[in-house]
């Protein structure tokens, strides 16, 4: 039986005999590409390529590419562990033509690798082809070339209800390169129902497509028209575990050799038999994806990807609890996933004990938060009135603590209660709407300036530079000249100006003519060009003309200590908190350094004393900062760093700094020439900024003794405020504290005497509504705290009642209400503060006995607190 990782290399050596390149697999965290929330397909990490916007060394290349689907608008997770080909993560095995091949060779290898008998040797008859209706092309070559007989070849035109909206047709976007697809489906048999594709029956098991291979021909530009490409190049992809069930018998993709080895180590972490449940499906499919997630740098949060990783991570723990597990079980999962999977994603062993610890974490973190849900469901059913749980209530609880329905409904069904079902599933719907449109992107690519020529940097060996004008652009328009005044993008055949790239931010400074100044404000890069954004202050500049570039020198040197001290930062924070930091993204400028990092506590004091010292150990040490350049293969095998979400070329430079190879890692930004020359580097802040991700600011150089003589400015000041010094201005401030808080609680206990000699006059204006006690006061001078006082007070000096107090704060009246006991069966806390809150502008709520609100229309307040009687006498 050929295995999942047999086919994975299979795939992989064929097509490098083909003259591909072999290209690792990118991130799961797309590259600076704000349309994706997860890398979803093969050709994320190459749509520069085919737009045109980078060129590469190879113009064919081969990858296996870790895909994640759960959520924007790819998210079928509710499907995962249900069906045989759901998943939350898979393999996307794929080949790329950049302008070099097209339509006839990709049919014909992918045709070769599938049935010749060296590969996979799959029955040819078992196959059938569909093609783009209209692509009579790809049609010919499958039918008279290839011979697939016409009877096993389908053509789809669209059937998605608009012109090229199709099964058989690709788009990037509304606009940009598009293309017809050709796709091959494996025959299952027909002991499987269903029917080819194209059929009313289509949506059955027996036929899979197994194989796409899209052709990039046509560029669509807003107006709807389709250009032909200048260059037409080639998309394919094809599902490793798809494949994998095909080759090796089975139906389902889950039982294949890689996912039986999953459930057998999902039954055992769980202490459950494997029968291939759905539950255990889940779990072993979201243990994948999880783990990957976690090794590229997501950390649960309540927002964005972190938000996606959290809700997977608990669907796995409330179907592992539905087996049975006790206790934290799901991290157990990521053992058995490195050693099925870390040959070929070696980041599953070098990190799994941090995923591992990420994961325990969440689970931890959901165990108190399904018990948080429990309270309030609770208190949602003592307000209930009726007997179904509205379907928002059970939303709210799903979609805010990870509260999955079906435990809703099970507690409902205890209380003799139903469930909204059909409320439950509109919010869905409408939350799938949103997160649709949230991932649907409009960017037009015919937008972005593209440009065939390269830049040739000359910035490492100084800050100024000869260059001769390739192109003039006005926003995405192609000019041949600019006069004075005009706001455009300049490009040069060689420059000393750095582009934004790696976090450091781009040049500023001079280009200057024959008979033109031009401004640099900012320098970008797109593929191999670098673009000079700035104005004309004098002249008219020509393309072709030559100019002379001046790089600010000051700002150039301010942003290469803060960018070299990144480097030594990034060395010391592992090596004071661990390997498991990595960059999760940086700023470099001239005035300081902000750097954020994988971290999931706070960083101590004490660590962040070390961390500077480690840093101010290797400046004070002054050694030469010495670069590289070399092949990417070789850099990692010195033990280089690549930084996150940074693309590196073919050739790369190594920077190492500091003795003993301190910090090695790859980097194309400008740097100092040795360790010494940052002069100083002083941590100003330290924070999260998301869940596991904190972020570190700081100051090298001039800007870092510019913060410690301001910061020792601020602290002489304070001594003489508190009649001290700067060395005894902290004893004094301490002291200064202490004697606050006595002077708080002291206020407090007088509150308190004066709520309870309040409390007390308070009880001559107390009203019989029907034989109901009711006191509905304004108390002047009051706030929330002693409100609750004086309320708890009164209740117990009635007995039986219903109190309703307020006082005024600034702009906003506050409100508190309390029933007791034997009332509140008759009269809820929550309605009566509701019904004075709304009359004041505002709302409120809470338990039945108690509840507090209140608004800010102050004016209404008297008639609202007389209105209490009436209200209390219509439902007594």
């Amino acid at each position: 039986m050929r295995t999942s990782a047999d086919i994975r290399e299979a795939f992989l050596a064929f097509f490098e005999g083909k003259g591909h390149t072999r290209v690792t697999s990118s991130s799961l965290i797309p590259a600076n590409d704000p349309t994706l929330l997860f890398t979803n397909a093969g050709m994320n990490q190459f749509k520069d390529c085919f737009l045109g916007l980078d060129k590469r060394h190879y113009t064919r290349a081969v990858s296996s590419q870790k895909c994640v689907r759960a959520g924007g608008k790819h998210n079928d997770l509710e499907n995962v562990g249900y069906t045989a080909r759901h998943h939350t993560f898979f393999e996307m095995l794929g080949n790329f033509s950049f302008g070099d091949y097209f339509k006839r060779d990709a049919i014909t290898f992918a045709w070769e690798f599938l049935t010749s008998p060296k590969w996979l040797a799959i029955p040819q008859e078992k196959l059938w082809v569909t093609v783009y209706a209209t692509d009579d092309e790809a049609y010919a070559i499958w039918h008279k070339e290839v011979g697939i007989p016409a009877e096993r070849m389908i053509r789809i035109g669209d059937n998605k209800g608009a012109p090229y909206a199709s099964d058989n047709f690709w788009a990037m976007g509304d606009t940009g390169p598009c293309g017809p697809c050709t796709e091959i489906f494996y025959d299952h048999g027909a002991d499987i129902w269903g029917g080819p594709p194209g059929s009313p029956e289509e949506d059955g098991d027996r036929y899979i497509e197994i194989w796409n291979n899209v052709f990039m021909q046509f560029n669509r530009t807003a107006d709807g028209v389709l250009h032909p490409l200048p260059a037409p190049s080639v998309d394919t992809g094809m599902g490793l575990e798809r494949i994998s069930a095909v080759m090796q018998h089975v139906h389902s993709n889950y039982e294949i050799d890689l996912f039986q080895k999953l459930l057998d180590a999902a039954a055992k972490a769980i202490g459950c038999a494997n029968e291939s449940q759905p539950s255990l499906r889940v779990v072993a499919d979201h243990a994948r994806s999880c783990a990957f997630l976690v090794a590229d740098g997501v950390v649960p949060s309540n927002e964005g990807r972190g938000y996606v990783l959290r809700r997977i991570i608990r669907r796995a723990c409330r179907h592992g609890n539905k087996l049975g597990a006790g206790g934290a079980f799901f991290f157990r999962m990521v053992e058995a996933l490195a050693e099925v999977m870390g040959s070929a994603y070696p980041e599953l062993v070098e990190r799994k004990q941090y995923i591992e610890r990420i994961l325990k974490q969440e689970e931890e973190q959901f165990a108190a938060t399904l018990e948080q849900g429990l309270k309030i469901l609770e208190a949602d059913i003592a307000d209930l009135k009726g007997g179904i749980i509205p379907g928002e209530i059970v939303f709210k609880l799903y979609d805010t603590y990870g509260f999955p329905m079906d435990l809703t409904g099970d507690i409902a069904r205890e209380r003799n209660l139903g469930i909204d079902e059909a409320g439950f599933n509109r919010c869905m719907d409408e939350q799938r709407r949103r997160s649709r449109e949230a991932g649907k992107f409009r960017l037009d690519y015919n937008s972005l300036i593209k440009v065939d020529s390269e830049t040739v940097f000359t910035g490492y060996e100084g800050t100024k530079g000869s260059g001769k004008v390739l192109a003039l652009f006005v926003g995405e328009n192609q000019v041949e000249k600019l006069n004075e005044g005009d706001e455009a993008v300049v490009i040069l055949d060689h420059t000393p100006f750095y582009a934004e790239s790696g976090g450091q931010a781009g040049d500023t400074g001079y280009l200057t003519g024959p008979n033109a100044r031009f401004e640099v404000r900012d320098t970008t890069k797109v593929g191999g060009a670098f673009l000079h954004h700035g104005i004309v202050t004098m002249g008219h500049l020509h393309a072709g003309d030559a100019v002379e570039a001046d790089v600010r020198a000051d700002l150039r040197l301010r942003t290469a200590r803060n960018h070299s001290a990144t480097h030594l930062l990034h060395a010391a924070l592992r090596q004071t908190l661990g390997t498991h930091v990595q960059q999760k993204g940086s700023l470099v400028c001239a005035d300081y350094l902000r750097f954020d990092f994988s971290h999931p506590e706070a960083v101590t004091p004490a660590q962040m004393a070390e961390i500077e010292r480690l840093v101010n150990e290797q400046i004070i040490l002054n050694s030469a900062v010495a670069t590289e350049v070399t092949d990417i293969d070789t850099a990692k095998a010195k033990g280089a760093m690549a930084l996150f979400g940074e693309k590196y070329g073919d050739t790369v430079r190594v920077l190492s700094m500091g003795t003993g190879n301190f910090s090695v890692e790859l980097c194309g930004g400008t740097h100092v020439s040795r360790t010494g020359d940052i002069g100083l580097l002083k941590v100003t802040s330290e924070g999260g900024v998301a869940a596991g991700v904190r972020r570190i600011e700081a100051r090298t150089g001039d800007g870092a003794l510019t913060w410690l003589n301001e910061g020792e400015a601020a602290l002489n000041s304070i001594g003489q405020l508190v009649k001290g010094n700067r060395q005894s201005a902290a004893e004094k401030v301490q002291q200064l504290s202490e004697r606050a808080r006595e002077l708080e609680k002291e206020i407090d206990r007088l509150k308190a005497k004066l709520a309870s000699a309040a409390g007390n006059d308070l009880l001559s204006q107390v009203q019989d509504i029907g034989g109901v006690k009711l006191l509905a006061v304004k108390l002047d001078g009051a706030d929330s705290k002693s409100l609750r006082t004086t309320l708890d007070q009164l209740k117990n000096k009635l007995g039986s009642g219903v109190i309703v107090l307020a006082t005024v704060e600034g702009d906003k009246a506050t409100v508190i209400a309390g029933v007791t006991a034997d009332l509140t069966s008759r009269f809820k806390a929550g309605d009566i503060v509701q019904n004075v809150s709304a009359q004041l502008g505002g709302k409120g709520g809470g338990r039945p006995d108690m509840a507090q609100g209140g608004g800010t229309d102050i004016a209404a307040l008297p008639k609202a607190l007389s209105g209490v009687s009436a209200w209390i006498s219509e439902r007594g």
